[in-house]
């Protein structure tokens, strides 16, 4: 398998209980460099707690996660569909959580990911600007001058450079979404991780922080997407994977899992949300 074609993310029978809940029961997931996983399911199928998995926020009990290296040509540039700004040359880092997990792996973990919340989770003491930088200077130990340039034209990029002074109480929640999705951007994260992006927020809010990430992906970032917006899980991801009880029920392309899905589960599911919508 080349370097292109290689997965950015492995796991392989991931585990987790809380208390005598077990949430997820041995998840297994591909996602190769560039392309969009979409994860769909009821309330409490473990979607979150996967996300929460791969960026070091929750420890499973079992199994294993692989974030593997970026590929870069030999001069060292970004190869072949890799989003500008991402230069990552690190060999493949594998958690073990059959193991005892170190900080220091979690840590490691945490750097190749970057989360997107669902209630957002700026600081509310910093400005926007602030809440943009401060995990690549302080976490990242990044020049400061070069950290604030390439926020400025992330922020710009979204719409919101002229809110880089304000604080968060000051922005709409579509605006606080997008700040978030920026502080993402600028830790040059090999895979990026969206927990509902949009549940928390109005609707007439919903399509610009939609059109982002859609744009991110047609860039060719790695992605994956915990959502229930079947239509743009349709337009954007490259696989659906439907969860119920802690286990993969169907997975396959959009089109497939969401207009034709195999399992009778999913059908019902796929059903009823298309129906409150």
């Amino acid at each position: 398998m080349s370097p292109i074609d290689a997965p950015v993310l492995q796991v392989r029978g991931l585990s987790k209980s809380f208390g005598t809940n077990q949430v997820l029961r041995g998840i297994d997931l591909d996602v190769p460099r560039g392309k969009v996983v979409a994860l769909i399911g009821p309330s409490g199928s473990g979607k979150t707690t996967i996300l929460r998995s791969l960026n070091g926020l929750e420890t499973p009990d079992a199994g294993s996660v692989t974030v593997g290296a970026s590929h870069t040509t030999a001069d060292g540039s970004a190869g072949k569909d890799e989003p500008s700004g991402v230069e990552h040359n690190l060999p493949p880092l594998t958690l073990d959580f059959s193991a005892t997990v170190s900080p220091r792996e979690v840590a490691a973990l945490r750097d190749r990911s970057a989360m997107v919340f669902q209630h957002y989770n700026l600081f509310p003491h910093m400005s926007v600007l602030q809440n943009v930088i401060e995990g690549p200077i302080r976490v990242q130990k990044r020049p400061r001058a070069k950290v604030i340039a390439e926020a400025e034209r992330l922020l710009d990029r979204v719409g919101l450079l002229e809110k880089k002074d304000a604080h968060p109480f000051e922005l709409s929640g579509g605006q606080q979404q997008r700040v978030g999705i920026v502080r993402a951007l600028a830790l040059k994260p090999q895979l990026l991780l969206f927990d509902e992006p949009t549940s928390a927020l109005d609707p007439e809010l919903v399509d610009d922080v939609l059109a982002v990430i859609k744009e991110l992906a047609d860039e060719g970032w790695t992605m994956v997407i915990v959502t229930h917006e079947l239509a743009f899980a349709r337009q954007t991801a490259d696989e659906v994977v439907f969860m119920a009880d802690g286990v993969v029920v169907e997975r396959g392309p959009a089109s497939q899992v969401l207009r034709e899905p195999k399992e009778e589960r999913t059908q019902q599911f796929v059903r009823r949300l298309l129906h409150e919508l």
